[in-house]
């Protein structure tokens, strides 16, 4: 079986490709160019740069595989960076790395690998897919090495495309990846990972949003909850749902954002109770079966990447979900992604537009 894998220079999408030849597979490895880096200016992250570009070249030559670059920059502007852009002036927390996997990795990817004739496009993410019997559709679980979990970022995923995807590393630990990288001898075995967002240099995504929005920044003032002015600032972009550091408030009490009005450019600060929530709204509900639910689903539902689920009913709407949680949680913050799974089971999961206590 043809396979075309998503090489990002990195040890897990290495190893994907590496467990995809040993099982036989024919195997070509793309890596997405998703700056104009020819000036050789530092402006974007940590990774996907052309060291790690160079990384993946190199390390589909150890493997033996055939390996090409493809221009990803017009859909990655597009898609992601536009996206990231306009969710902060919006006064929403974005997530790039989903909008990423599945605007730009699995739809457009998928186009490259047909065109070369591959059957299936291959991750180094750490999820697991398996096509269940009874239920005659695709199942999406979280990987195994639950600290490397990444099912939270992949919800949006359809049918069609997990039908065509192989996480080969998804059933692995990560030591368990870096060990069969060492034993191969594969450069990109002790290659530390990258943490911060791809195309935001030194993690300073507030001067990033500046420089791409240009003259759209607007400053404004913080309230608390009682509507009294407590300071001004220079744009909702620097805050988010939940936020403590970086007030440069002075209170008795501890004070957290509450809510940002971006087209007042007004942010409300209050005491940590004012950001404990039971309810939110998701909008851009996708559900992994192909199929919406006739009735409020019992599920434990995630509304960020470190957040650990918590038990929800999920009542679906047209297009939407309404998510009331059992036990109130902190910082509900619209951009993020609410995902719900029965277990390690994805079932889905939508984008946060608001929360509430009802």
């Amino acid at each position: 079986m043809r396979t075309v894998v998503a090489m990002s220079g990195g040890v897990d999408s290495t190893v994907a490709a590496a467990l995809l030849v040993e099982a036989g597979h024919d195997v070509i490895g793309l890596s997405m160019q998703l700056y104009d880096q020819r000036a050789g200016e530092a402006v974007f992250g940590s990774c996907c740069t052309l060291d790690d570009l160079h990384d993946a070249r190199r390390a589909a030559q150890q493997i033996g595989i055939p390996h090409y670059i493809v221009n990803f920059e017009a859909p990655f502007r597009e898609h992601v960076i536009a996206n990231f852009v306009s969710e902060y002036l919006a006064g929403r927390t974005p997530i790039p790395c989903t909008h990423c996997n599945s605007d730009v990795k699995f739809a457009t990817l998928l186009d490259r690998a047909a065109g070369l004739g591959a059957e299936r496009l291959a991750t180094g993410h750490y999820v697991q897919v398996a096509f269940d019997e009874a239920r005659r559709q695709y199942v999406l679980r979280r990987g195994r090495d639950q600290s490397k979990d990444q099912a939270y970022f992949l919800f949006s995923l359809s049918q069609a495309q997990l039908a065509q995807a192989a996480f080969p590393v998804g059933d692995l630990t990560k030591e368990a990846v870096r060990d069969y990288a060492r034993a191969h001898g594969l450069l990109v075995a002790d290659k530390r990972d990258s943490y911060e967002i791809c195309f935001v240099p030194n993690g300073d995504y507030a001067a990033f949003v500046e420089r791409e929005a240009g003259g759209a920044i607007r400053p404004g003032v913080v309230r608390d909850t009682a509507g009294r002015v407590l300071a001004t600032h220079d744009g909702v972009h620097h805050f988010t749902i939940g936020q403590r550091k970086g007030l440069r408030l002075s209170a008795a009490v501890p004070l957290y954002v509450t809510a940002i009005d971006a087209a007042s450019a007004t942010v409300t600060v209050g005491p940590r109770a004012s950001i404990e929530q039971r309810a939110c709204r998701v909008t851009g509900v996708n559900w992994i079966s192909g199929v919406v639910p006739p009735g409020p689903v019992r599920a434990s539902v995630q509304i960020r990447h470190r957040h650990v689920p918590a038990w929800a009913t999920v009542t679906p709407e047209a297009g939407a979900a309404r998510v009331v949680f059992a036990d109130a949680q902190s910082a509900i913050t619209p951009g993020q992604a609410a995902v719900f799974f029965d277990g390690d089971e994805v079932l889905g999961g939508g984008w946060i537009v608001s929360a509430a206590n009802d």
